[in-house]
């Protein structure tokens, strides 16, 4: 077999010495200390680690990139919803258009390879969001593959129209479906009604949840229930679930148990839940996050997600998921060498599985969807932000830094 891109002496994160990864035809097909043939062309590791693709589960591509058009001031979420609310109105497709294509190349060029973003769907913007963001799927095929979910941002029942909107979005193509039902007026009858869509669409769901300081809400057992009644297991993922972070150890345990038996991956967006939470605590502030490791602990799956960008919800960011991981190992004491290990796999492995994507993984046979990473260890990744020197998705080179990366047989 020709070997259509060999990686020649790079550090694995789970593998001891220096090894070759041989790829052909879009896969892995060799893992070796020497992968024996001549590529078409060889890309020269030095040493340097090489990682799964980042996978960033959470992000919102419609409404990147809006800081200046609606400045944040109170800092509150009830501020956020109100002003990208109003901003909405002034939304085309050609702007959004725009600002998603500047988002995805910020993501891609910092080793995203797959990500799910969530398009609003609602009678201020109508399917505005669908009709943008659906071609970019096929325009940067090439280097991320991108899911999108259907998301009722001004809720479903008090939205009239929201619901005809999210079943022609479905039918458009929208791979998963969303929900938020602390804002609306029925979130019980939300919950149900996403699942709906879910059965009759075949798509997974995709829920904004309990994003409070306090445990106001906790729709994460209802959630919960309804995935294991209608046999929904493993295809729930559910974003923030900050309020789990305010409950006692034995408060949590039943509701991570019950969350671990419904498949439900909970999405960490740190950077917006740090911004937002803790806003009323006039002494020690809470960090306002979900439990990472007593989440983990309980065999729930746990990744780390981007979120917002630049906008009122998350002032900050530059869709770089690493620097997104490393400010949630600062925050949630993920700082040992596990630790930060862990931080990297919910950026990867963790990411994957919630989004289920298929083939994904450093391992012969797998999708070669790869970064090449300025460090040698996995902890590092997480704590040095490192420079990506090379990104591969599909077996061929998206992104490079030619100053640090060689490559013989010219640029694939």
């Amino acid at each position: 077999m020709e070997i259509q891109l060999a990686v020649r002496g790079a550090h694995l994160p789970d593998r001891e010495g220096l090894w070759d990864v041989a790829i052909a035809g879009g896969r892995i097909v060799r893992i070796a200390p020497r992968a024996e043939g001549t590529a078409a062309h060889e890309l020269a590791a030095g040493g340097r680690l090489l990682i799964p693709g980042l996978v960033d589960s959470h992000f919102h591509l419609d409404k990147a990139l809006l800081s200046a058009r609606t400045p944040s001031r109170e800092g509150t979420l009830q501020e956020a919803l109100r002003i990208t609310g109003e901003a909405k109105r002034a939304f085309t497709v050609e702007d959004i258009a725009a600002r998603a294509r500047r988002a995805l190349e910020m993501a891609i060029r910092h080793g995203t390879t797959a990500m799910r973003t969530h398009v609003e769907v609602d009678p201020i913007v109508g399917l505005q969001g669908m009709e943008a963001v659906l071609p970019l799927q096929q325009e940067y095929a090439w280097a991320i593959e991108l899911q999108i979910c259907v998301f009722p941002q001004e809720g479903i029942y008090q939205a009239p129209g929201t619901e005809e909107l999210m079943r022609r979005a479905l039918r458009m193509g929208g791979q998963a479906v969303g929900g938020v039902p602390y804002n609306d007026t029925d979130p019980k009858a939300h919950i149900a009604l996403v699942f709906d869509l879910a059965r009759e669409f075949d798509r997974d769901a995709d829920f904004h949840l309990d994003f409070a300081d306090d445990p106001d809400h906790l729709h994460i057992t209802a959630v919960a229930e309804e995935a294991i009644r209608r046999g929904w297991q493993g295809r729930v993922c559910v974003g923030h679930e900050t309020e789990l972070g305010a409950l006692d150890p034995e408060a949590l345990a039943p509701i991570a148990a019950r969350m671990r038996d419904a498949g439900i991956s909970v999405l960490s967006l740190p950077a917006t839940d740090l911004y937002l939470m803790g806003r009323k605590d006039a002494r020690n502030p809470r960090r306002g996050l979900t439990p990472v490791s007593r989440l983990l602990q309980a065999g729930v799956n746990v990744a780390v997600a981007t979120n917002n960008v630049q906008n009122a919800f998350t002032p900050f960011g530059d869709a770089d998921l690493l620097r997104v991981a490393n400010l949630l190992a600062n925050a949630a004491h993920l700082g040992s060498v596990d630790g930060l290990r862990a931080a990297l796999r919910m950026a990867t492995e963790n990411a994957a599985r919630a989004l289920r994507l298929p083939d994904y993984g450093l391992a012969e046979g797998r999708r070669a969807d790869l970064v090449l990473l300025d460090c040698q260890d996995p902890a590092q990744a997480v704590a040095a932000i490192p420079e990506r020197l090379a990104v591969i998705k599909n077996g061929t080179v998206s992104v490079t830094n030619r100053t640090l990366t060689a490559f013989r047989g010219g640029r694939p």
